[in-house]
């Protein structure tokens, strides 16, 4: 048997219940009103019977008088035996109201018998006066207890005119709470239906309302049945669905997602490669050209023209080839100290750079051209446009599990709009350093993809210099890096 039907069961048995307890309560009112009825017509028939059975002891002494037979004889002795077992349940009608009575009407009926006694005692002595006189005195007791009777079936009809006033008043006390009781009955089984009913359209609106919900795309919402029934189990199936399809578009949210970061990091490796293409200008003559005219700047006595040639045909060969694959943090220094090198010989003593290095991280893996765009960017803001200089600060601190690169100057600073969308990967505010070509962002997109983790990198700027912090893992997260042969 279901849940729901043992509810309509109960609902049933309450009503039967409700019923068989008015029908039982009617039947008891009637029948204890039935047996007091019943009781004071006993009364009235146990006195008339006394009436009764005086009237027959008379005659039955009349018919022996006249005619002295064995069987007049034992009809007369069984009047009197059923008069003297009538005066016994005499006494069961005594009561405060009737006693005086009750007791003459009793010795009325002793006198009775005394006289029939007497009448046939003369009788066997042959004094027939005497007899004769004895049986009127038995006629006078008779009619005396006839009127007794009377006398006190009217004493009862008055001691129960009460009890009769009563019973009528009762009878419209149970008819006022009948309509009470009906009214209340009515009110309980009209609650009682209407709890019923909504134990079972309540978590049917609940389902109806999360239905509602689903068609308009929320899966989130989390559907609860308080019942202990099969809606409370649809119910659970019903949600147990919605999370299964809640996973599968999160499912398919995450693949798409996947699918256009994959997409995102194809376009940005092409625009990488187009545009170390278009910085390609026949390398291998511009390498030889450097060469030789660093070669012959020597010859001549330049040395510090020599070096900066030789600087900056390393810097290009390095930009040509390791644009599209990893190198170690070593490397990218090392040509970042040459990108210093020409830049202070373009500024000379306006720009200071200082260096804190801990060599026992230059092992870990970076994207190719990661350092020196941001330390360009720093030169372009911080050193070009001021007249004094500026001061970069470049600092390598190992950590627990990542290894901390600062990059910081003593330059404006950046705007917190600009920061914002620098770090939200948008293309709108970018920041192109000179000779690479390769933008803020563009680093900051690189490194996520390389290392598989959003938190790579932070901007602080307080309004009067920049500090750029890269926090490298030293475990790649993340695979998907192409890295290509070398080219050259």
């Amino acid at each position: 048997m279901t849940s729901i039907q043992k509810k309509i069961w109960v609902l049933a048995s309450v009503v039967l219940s409700i019923m068989a307890a008015i029908w039982i309560a009617l039947t008891y009112y009637n029948q204890k009103t039935q047996d007091q009825y019943n009781d004071i017509l006993q009364r009235y028939l146990q006195m008339n019977e006394v009436t009764i059975a005086s009237q027959r002891v008379v005659t039955s002494l009349n018919n022996y008088l006249l005619s002295p037979t064995p069987g007049h004889l034992e009809q007369l002795q069984a009047s009197k035996d059923a008069i003297r077992q009538l005066k016994y349940s005499v006494y069961s009608l005594r009561n405060a109201d009737n006693d005086f009575e009750l007791s003459n009407y009793i010795h009325l009926i002793d006198s009775l018998v005394e006289a029939t006694d007497r009448s046939l005692l003369f009788q066997e002595e042959k004094d027939d006066e005497a007899s004769t006189r004895a049986f009127a005195e038995a006629t006078r007791i008779s009619m005396y207890i006839s009127e007794m009777t009377l006398t006190l079936i009217d004493k009862e009809l008055k001691t129960y005119d009460r009890f009769y006033r009563g019973i009528i008043e009762q009878s419209e006390a149970l008819k006022r709470l009948g309509v009470w009781l009906l009214l209340l009955i009515t009110f309980s089984l009209a609650v009682f239906t209407y709890w019923f009913s909504l134990s079972i359209t309540k978590p049917v609106l609940t389902l109806i309302q999360a239905a509602k919900e689903l068609s308009r795309g929320r899966f989130d919402l989390k559907i609860e049945v308080g019942s202990n029934d099969e809606i409370s189990f649809l119910a659970k199936m019903f949600d147990r669905m919605r999370i299964n399809i809640n996973n599968l578009i999160v499912e398919i949210q995450e693949k798409a997602q996947l699918e256009k970061e994959l997409q995102q990091s194809k376009l940005l490796l092409q625009e990488s490669q187009l545009r170390s293409l278009q910085s390609q200008i026949n390398p291998h003559f511009l390498f030889n050209t450097l060469d030789t005219i660093s070669k012959k700047a020597y010859l001549e006595g330049s040395e510090e023209t020599s070096d900066l040639l030789v600087n900056v045909a390393g810097l290009l060969r390095y930009n040509l080839k390791r644009l599209d694959r990893s190198v170690t943090l070593y490397d990218e220094v090392r040509v970042l100290n040459q990108y210093i090198e020409i830049q202070k010989a373009r500024f000379s003593e306006r720009l200071q750079f200082y260096t804190d290095i801990d060599d026992s991280c230059l092992h870990v893996q970076i994207p190719g051209l990661t350092l020196q765009p941001i330390v360009e960017n720093a030169v372009i803001h911080s050193v070009e446009p001021r007249e004094e200089g500026g001061v970069i600060w470049f600092r390598v601190l190992d950590g627990e599990d990542r290894v901390t690169v600062e990059i910081e100057d003593d330059g404006p600073g950046i705007a917190a709009s600009t920061i914002r969308s620098i770090l939200e990967g948008g293309d709108a505010v970018e920041t192109e350093s000179h000779s690479t070509g390769i933008g803020f962002s563009n680093v900051v997109k690189r490194l996520r993809l390389f290392y598989g983790v959003p938190d790579v990198l932070d901007i602080e700027s307080g309004g009067a210099g920049t500090k750029i912090i890269l926090k490298l893992p030293k475990i790649r997260g993340n695979d998907a890096y192409v890295q290509s042969p070398d080219r050259g």
